[in-house]
């Protein structure tokens, strides 16, 4: 039995939910394919797929199995591209993912001029604040605000990530302009909200971090509404420099002086990255984007 292929069909198999469509993307014929994951299921000694006229669904050890697998065939998707694509122009769909706030301001404006350089190279470009895997079916690069991560993804630097306190003239000329930390339980916070909670207003005082967070109004995970919010007057947003510093300009927000300053991390190494995978040897389609988006965000925003 040739395994591999038969882990092909099984996976696509599953991803498809059908024989029928999964025959099809490998333009073979459906009791072949079908032939094959029986002959898998055999070699196992369990039953991967619970079989109806209508639909296939996983059993509880195919799942298992499905899961663990995925890797394996990444890994070999990549290996094959990879020699496919060793000393070849770049080409290929390209799926980048990035958070909203700077995939809007910053990352999209320059996606058109990379598009007229790469003609060949087809974007799929996902903005999301929810984080997103760098592997099958989700993203070949990913670019996030945070500490850089773990030593299985290669990550560069791109900018600062520094949060700052605004708020809207309006806010402040009926509340008054906050000097000091102790003076925020008086005002009115704008938080975003993550997995672990709203992200705190931090500071350090008598050498200590100490969290003095406002009273909350609003929270989400949508910052782009908490920017709404802050543009008309109910409370205090922290967010990042890059992403305020139009509205400032324009006297729409206020960049607030408090004492001590305020940040939402305690790491120094807080920024914003460009994440990819690791490998021996990185398809070009990849290389020719990171360098290109690593240069033109180093180049005007440094």
């Amino acid at each position: 039995m040739d395994q591999l292929r038969a882990l092909r069909y099984f996976s696509k198999v599953v991803e498809s939910g059908s024989f029928t469509q999964a025959a099809k993307s490998f333009a073979v014929p459906a009791s072949s394919l079908s032939r094959r994951v029986a002959d898998l299921e055999t070699s196992l000694g369990a039953s991967l797929l619970i079989r109806s006229t209508r639909q296939v669904k996983l059993t509880e050890i195919g799942r298992i199995y499905f899961n663990s697998i995925q890797d394996i065939l990444h890994q070999l998707e990549q290996s094959d591209e990879a020699v496919r694509s060793y000393q070849a122009k770049p080409m290929g769909q390209l799926r980048i993912s990035a958070m909203v706030g700077f995939g809007e301001r910053i990352l999209l404006p320059l996606l058109d001029e990379f598009s007229a350089l790469y003609p060949e190279i087809t974007l799929d470009v996902n903005l999301s604040d929810e984080l997103s895997s760098l592997g099958h079916d989700e993203a070949d690069i990913a670019i996030r605000g945070g500490i850089a991560p773990n030593e299985r993804v290669v990550a560069i630097k791109l900018m600062e990530n520094q949060f700052i306190p605004v708020a809207s003239p309006e806010y402040l000329n009926s509340r008054g302009q906050p000097e000091t930390a102790g003076d925020l339980p008086d005002h009115k916070g704008l938080y975003f909200n993550t997995p672990r909670g709203p992200t705190p207003w931090l500071a350090q005082i008598d050498g200590q971090w100490q969290n003095v967070s406002a009273p909350a109004v609003f929270l989400s995970n949508k910052g782009s509404w908490l920017l709404e919010k802050a543009l008309q007057g109910h409370g205090i947003l922290m967010l990042p420099r890059w992403g305020v510093a139009p509205y400032i300009a324009s006297g729409q927000l206020l960049e607030l002086s408090i004492k001590p300053a305020l940040s939402i991390t305690t790491n120094q190494n807080f920024a914003v990255y460009l994440l990819y995978q690791k490998q021996e040897i990185i398809v070009p389609k990849v290389k020719v984007a990171v360098d290109f988006i690593r240069d033109r965000v180093r180049e005007l925003y440094a």
